[in-house]
């Protein structure tokens, strides 16, 4: 039920988007109680400039290596549940493929089951 957006500046190898793909999914079914195979995810590359992210705002020193990841989900998790998925994605994208925690922002935009047609034009969940 997630659409995963991840937002990076481009020159980055296909393997270390897989990884940071991968990381994020892995962090959503051990931390949020999303199945395996519910995985759909936007990858968009942006040129040098296309990315403006004040570099120290909110406690800490981001780079242009900054990785903006935004989930559209179901509403209804915990705070604490958010916050584990939040460090979840953040350790994962550090050890594979390395990139700091200071340069992942993740933002969750939650929306009622109602909300989602995976095909045929249906209401999924309604």
């Amino acid at each position: 039920m997630p659409l995963v957006k991840i937002h990076l500046r481009k020159g980055k190898s296909p393997e270390y988007i897989r990884a940071v793909a991968d990381g994020v999914h892995a962090a959503l079914a051990a931390h949020a109680n999303v199945p395996a195979d519910d995985r759909f995810q936007l990858i968009h590359e942006y040129g040098a400039d296309d990315i403006i992210a004040h570099p120290s705002y909110a406690g800490v020193t981001r780079t242009a290596d900054l990785i903006v990841v935004e989930i559209t989900l179901n509403a209804g998790r915990t705070l604490e549940i958010k916050k584990e998925l939040y460090a979840g994605i953040a350790r994962r994208l550090e050890e594979d493929p390395g990139v700091r925690p200071d340069d992942v922002l993740v933002n969750l935009v939650e929306v009622a089951k109602e909300n989602w047609s995976f095909g045929r034009g249906l209401a999924t969940y309604g």
